[in-house]
């Protein structure tokens, strides 16, 4: 089991302004970091990259796509444009070292339809994921679409949706992550939820109810730990939170405060709990 943190606490640039970032959370106990991909520009992924290396610290990505790009789309050619914008999302986390790309990359973020799913929908999503998860298998890393919650998404809410996704695909590139929070909001039982999709599980998001620091809101934390520890999972525990750090982007995610006095509280108290938790 390796301990990660999500660099989205601070923001979405990549640039050296994270560099000293990075060095506190491995001062901190951290295993490695989980990127945002979302910034042109090829040196920017590079160079951080080149900088993880050198503080021998992992690296897992994280990614939405947006509704030009949209994989459940009906118009063919905004479906072979979300195929070439994964492709370069890879790209990058190559150029990072990067092992896992997480994130909601199924579907369009933010985008309702107003109705249900359709079945079209998501063989549409399906197919342009396949495709992701056959580049995936040419670069070596590990596709891990997320189950978002009902007001954030409407194709895949559920692992048992996403787990449709997961089988039809049919790849071994392509995982789902379990996000604690998104859990919380839509299964019945969490930890029954990781018991029953266990072989699908390839990433994990350590989440609070509230997106603040892990183990202070309702999550059901000891039912998720004991699950992960019964399926044996040795993968990434990566804290996601998120703060009003970056105006632009927290408001685009709907989160109007901050739930700490101060970032490092959610990171050190965080990495405290992650390892209490599993050592528990």
């Amino acid at each position: 089991m390796k301990t990660g943190m999500n660099l989205l606490l601070w923001t979405t640039d990549i640039n050296e302004e994270l560099y000293p970032i990075i060095e506190r959370i491995k001062d901190a106990g951290f295993d490695g970091v989980e990127v945002p991909i979302g910034d042109e520009g090829t040196q920017r992924y590079r160079s951080l990259g080149h900088k993880l290396k050198e503080l021998d610290m992992g690296c897992t990505c994280v990614t939405s796509i947006f509704e030009d790009g949209n994989p459940a789309s009906s118009d063919p050619k905004i479906r072979e444009k979300a195929v070439d914008q994964m492709k370069w999302r890879m790209d990058m986390a190559k150029e990072l070292g990067a092992e896992v790309i997480c994130g909601p990359y199924h579907s369009a973020f933010a985008y309702f339809s107003g109705v249900p799913p359709t079945e079209d929908e998501r063989k549409w999503s399906t197919e342009v994921m396949r495709k992701a998860a056959e580049y995936a298998g040419e670069v070596n890393v590990l596709l891990t679409p997320e189950a978002l919650n009902r007001f954030e998404c409407y194709l895949y809410n559920t692992l048992a949706d996403i787990s449709k996704l997961i089988r039809d695909v049919d790849h071994p590139n392509m995982k789902m992550i379990f996000d604690s929070h998104h859990a919380h909001i839509e299964e019945k039982n969490a930890g029954a939820a990781i018991l029953k999709y266990a072989d699908m599980i390839g990433h994990v998001h350590i989440s609070e109810s509230d997106r603040g620091t892990p183990g202070s809101g309702q999550v059901h934390w000891e039912d998720i730990f004991t699950s992960l520890k019964k399926i044996g999972y040795d993968g990434w525990l990566t804290i996601e939170a998120f703060s009003r750090n970056k105006e632009e982007f927290a408001s685009g995610i709907n989160v109007w405060r901050n739930f700490q006095p101060t970032l490092e509280e959610i990171y050190k108290d965080g990495y405290q709990f992650i390892t209490s938790m599993w050592a528990k």
